[in-house]
């Protein structure tokens, strides 16, 4: 039997069935690579620092959420200007996205050079950041209010007779478009503060402006005293004078002190009685029962034109002297002035009879009264008459006597001065001025008209009323005849009306008990009652709305001294 030859052709086919195994082989082990290299995360990889290699991307994203979030939740420190603040990363939509943050590190891939690095190299990334830039916006809207700065002006004073300086302050605003760049890119564990931008704004006088006004205006003026002289009297201002007549001007970054010329004058005259006015004040006195005026008299006072540039100029002087002159001065209340207040006719008189056999009660009144006499209330003045009566007191010529204190009578230094208080009051009352404060008393005394009197206890109620025309008024007050009066003095100015309602609300007395040390016993028997009092008034100019008070008396009870049994 012949062998058979092998030919060129099966040599050939053999030999692509055995490159083509390979080939297939080599193919399968390079993708098995690529795929066992993309199923992993490379190894030496990091995340912020944190170790991810090798590990599979749930695995990876489970590590990097324990380490990152509390590093993504914590508060976000803030400069704007110096001034630190700080953001609150949910409030202000911002987070990490894991998964993207991971994207790309494993994967499919038969790139050479990227299966290559997945086996070799080293990968480093950074969180991804998640921006809500709706929120981080309202966040940085609601920061920038406060880290904002007004711009305030300096200003300049005296504390007494030391200059003092305040500081101006620079105006600081936060730009809050540029602020939300600043924050999308480093917000995430910042090693220090971020910076975010801002805007200034200047005050319109600088400091340098301010310390210059202060060294060479300030400090000159009050380094000593200043002497005021004509050639024959002589005055010495102090630094605490000048700085009391000192003002500073200051815009435009310029400041100008100025001086008061009249505090300066009446600086002088306190000093020196060479320089006191001599002018003198027009009085309104009671003479002969009728007020009359004392005239006025001129004067002569320092020159008060131009003072003031003479003391500063004095103040930069190494002789802190200036020359002055004297010139004819008029006092504040003229002649003519003082006729024009209207104190000239009698508008109101008002009288109640007063028990006289009470003696050291009627002390008080004459007290009282002395003290009223010829008191001229100015328009637009309050009439305060514990005021005007002074302290209550024996060594201010007042006496012990019967009050009513708490529905008791008993007795107080200054008994009877109630009276005074409703005379006063009602004239008041008829002259159409205002009620400012009065108080009738617990119990009616017939004497007075019921609902329109006053009681007064120094220090607790007071009787005052406002003079509400455009005259003066000259208070007259007096005892005789048995009766206590006041007049008022003064231009007629309001048509009055007054109008009392029936009493009402009638109570019976009854008994109290008084365990008090000073009781004293009382018998009791009058009623007690409501009533309102009307009050109209109209002048030329106006009628005011009608007004009325209402007030209720207590019955006087029958008072037993002692504990009740």
């Amino acid at each position: 039997m012949s062998r058979r030859q092998r030919g060129p052709k099966q040599k050939s086919r053999r030999g692509w069935i055995i490159g083509g195994s390979v080939a297939v082989v080599a193919c399968a082990l390079y993708g098995g690579a690529a795929a066992y290299a993309g199923s992993q995360i490379p190894a030496n990889t990091t995340v912020h620092g944190i170790e991810v290699g090798s590990l599979t991307p749930e695995a990876a994203n489970d590590v990097l959420r324990e380490k990152l979030a509390p590093l993504a939740s914590q508060k976000i420190s803030v400069l704007v200007n110096n001034k630190e603040a700080t953001l609150d990363p949910a409030s202000a939509g911002l987070s990490i996205d894991y998964d993207k943050t991971l994207n790309g590190l494993t994967g499919f891939d038969l790139n050479p050079v990227t299966i290559f690095e997945r086996f070799t190299g080293q990968q480093h990334r950074d969180p991804v950041s998640v921006i809500d830039e709706a929120k981080l916006l309202a966040s940085l809207d609601e920061l920038a209010p406060k880290v904002a700065v007004k711009t305030t002006e300096g200003k300049l004073a005296f504390d007494g007779s030391t200059p003092v300086l305040t500081k101006p302050i620079t105006g600081v605003s936060l730009n809050v478009k540029d602020a939300v760049n600043v924050v999308s890119t480093g917000w995430f564990d910042a090693p220090k503060a971020l910076e975010l931008p801002s805007s200034l704004q200047e005050p319109k006088t600088s400091l340098a402006t301010l310390e210059t006004a202060l060294k060479d205006q300030a400090k000159p003026l009050v380094s000593g005293p200043i002497k005021l002289t004509d050639g024959t009297t002589t005055a010495s201002l102090t630094p605490g004078q000048l700085a009391a007549t000192a003002s500073f001007k200051i815009s435009d970054n310029k400041v100008e002190m100025t001086l008061d010329t009249e505090k300066l004058v009446k600086a002088a005259s306190a000093d020196s009685s060479g320089f006191k006015s001599t002018a003198k004040e027009a009085k309104i006195v009671l003479s002969g029962g009728k007020p009359k005026i004392i005239p006025s008299q001129n004067g002569t006072v320092i020159e008060s034109k131009d003072l003031d540039q003479l003391v500063l100029a004095a103040s930069k002087d190494d002789a802190r002297s200036a020359k002055v002159t004297l010139t004819t001065t008029e006092p504040e209340l003229t002649t003519e002035k003082a006729k024009k207040l209207g104190v000239k006719n009698e508008i109101v008189h008002f009288s109640t009879p007063y028990p006289a056999s009470d003696t050291v009660r009627t002390k008080n009144l004459y007290a009282g009264t002395a003290r009223l006499n010829g008191v001229v209330v100015m328009p637009g003045e309050t009439f305060s008459l514990e005021k005007a009566l002074g302290a209550i007191t024996t060594a201010n010529g007042y006496y012990g006597s019967g009050v009513v204190v708490n529905g008791f009578a008993t007795e107080a230094v200054g008994g009877g001065l109630s009276q005074v208080s409703t005379q006063l009051y009602n004239v008041g009352f008829l002259a159409g001025y205002d009620d400012i404060t009065h108080k009738p008393h617990s119990r009616w005394f017939e004497r007075y008209p019921a609902g329109r009197e006053a009681t007064l206890w120094e220090g607790q109620v007071d009787m005052a009323w406002k003079n509400n025309t455009p005259y003066a008024v000259m208070i007259q007050a007096w005892v005789g005849g048995g009766e206590v009066h006041t007049r008022l003095w003064s231009t007629k100015y309001w048509t009055v009306g007054s109008d009392s309602s029936a009493k009402y609300n009638i109570t019976k007395p009854g008994v109290e008990y008084n365990p008090a040390e000073n009781c004293k016993p009382e018998s009791g028997g009058k009623q007690g009652f409501s009533i309102d009092v009307t009050r109209t008034r109209s002048s030329a100019k106006e009628t005011l709305p009608a007004e009325t008070k209402s007030w209720t008396y207590q019955p006087w009870n029958k008072v037993i001294c002692g504990t009740k049994p």
